[in-house]
């Protein structure tokens, strides 16, 4: 649908096309007819249960397909099923083992969790014995955890990533485990005792890298986007609602491309219909770069590809932590940035349409602060953090 002012228009979520040089590595494949060869490097990357975790890990495959003429990449992960989305929607072949979180979990769940541990290493161990890795990679959450440990205990080599200022408990339990830690908060080193510690970055997907401007409608005069994380976020889409109402009613009407997670997509529809705000509407934004691309401020979660993504890109931000992440590892992450002057912050527990509206009605009224805060982001990003992961992976493959 056509958007105009006070109107609005509902994406479609459609799995983005392959990526060219994915799509030339399946076609080479043809599935599960394809036969080793000798010089081929197999690898297996592990980890998921969001978006944030998987981004990184198809980020650094991507890297190693560019580097390396022959390989085969495959991803272990959970069950669920935005993982095989966002896997497919890449390109990249996955296979899944059962495997649950424990960490802030009721009693009952833990119990089922720890049964689970010693079927998903078996679980594993299938997977690796049928694919003979070269080197395994954990990007982080819960799947990467018995693939990493069946690789260590078979003499593996492993790696693996942390893109969180606090560690997994995960990560914490494998890096003595693993060859090459890698990590994207210098704060992230004092909960590391042991492991051979690098200060990457979290590396940054290829189309968010080489950004270009994207048109706006004439009439868009401020662009704010919108995001709770890839399931959306229920506190974030409605106090933006009601933001947006009081900005309305002070003459203020921003264009907002809003990411309401698949639960609230109807609701957060029928508000900006019935309010006439002006804005897309959609339960998951696919195309990332052109959201970015045309954002004057970006409204979102404080997860750790979130913030490496705002630095790189030099986009100003009001940050709402998730106050139910692991060890509040999402407002570590949102106060490095914070910090540095590169973003702005609301705790949830202080959210409510009118702080919001008045820290938005600010950055509409002075772009030079907006202008401030994209310089100081900019240069706590680290965009080169996918070449220092893949050439220390490269050593590993080498020495394998």
């Amino acid at each position: 649908m056509g958007v105009g002012n006070g109107q609005w228009a509902v994406g479609s979520n459609a799995q983005p096309a392959t990526p060219p040089a994915s799509q030339a590595r399946a076609l080479r494949a043809g599935s599960n007819e394809k036969r080793a060869t000798r010089n081929e490097q197999r690898i297996i990357i592990a980890g998921g249960g969001t978006g944030g975790h998987l981004f990184p890990g198809i980020t650094i495959a991507r890297e190693l397909e560019k580097r390396l003429d022959e390989i085969h990449i495959l991803f272990v992960v959970g069950k669920r099923k935005l993982e095989r989305d966002i896997l497919s929607g890449a390109g990249f072949e996955a296979r899944s083992i059962d495997v649950e979180g424990m960490l802030g979990k009721g009693f009952l769940t833990r119990i089922r969790a720890l049964s689970k541990v010693l079927i998903s290493s078996i679980q594993s161990f299938g997977i690796i014995r049928d694919v003979r890795p070269h080197l395994i990679v954990g990007v982080g959450g819960y799947s990467s955890g018995p693939v990493c440990l069946v690789a260590w205990l078979l003499g593996i080599p492993t790696a693996i990533h942390e893109q969180n200022s606090f560690p997994g408990l995960t990560n914490r339990i494998l890096a003595p485990l693993a060859k090459k830690v890698f990590i994207s908060f210098e704060e992230s080193r004092r909960y590391f005792k042991r492991g051979n510690l690098f200060l990457s970055g979290n590396p940054i997907r290829d189309e968010l890298l080489h950004l270009k401007p994207f048109p706006r409608r004439v009439d868009q005069g401020f662009v704010i986007l919108v995001m709770g994380g890839s399931q959306g976020a229920r506190a974030i889409n409605r106090a933006v609602v009601a933001a947006l109402k009081e900005l309305k009613a002070a003459g203020l009407l921003p264009f907002v491309i809003h990411q309401t997670g698949e639960e609230d997509l109807q609701t957060v529809i029928d508000d900006y219909h019935s309010l006439g705000l002006d804005g897309e509407v959609k339960a998951f934004i696919e195309d990332m770069a052109s959201a970015y691309g045309r954002a004057d401020l970006v409204i979102c979660r404080a997860g750790a590809t979130t913030i490496a993504e705002l630095a790189a890109l030099g986009k100003p931000s009001i940050l709402i932590p998730f106050p139910y992440a692991a060890h509040k590892h999402q407002d570590i992450n949102a106060e490095a940035l914070v910090a540095v002057g590169g973003a702005d912050m609301i705790l949830e527990s202080d959210l409510k349409g009118t702080n919001l509206a008045t820290k938005v009605k600010r950055y509409m009224e002075n772009r030079e602060e907006l202008k401030r805060m994209s310089s100081l982001a900019l240069k706590a990003g680290r965009p080169r953090a996918r070449e220092i992961i893949v050439d220390q992976l490269m050593e590993l493959i080498r020495s394998a």
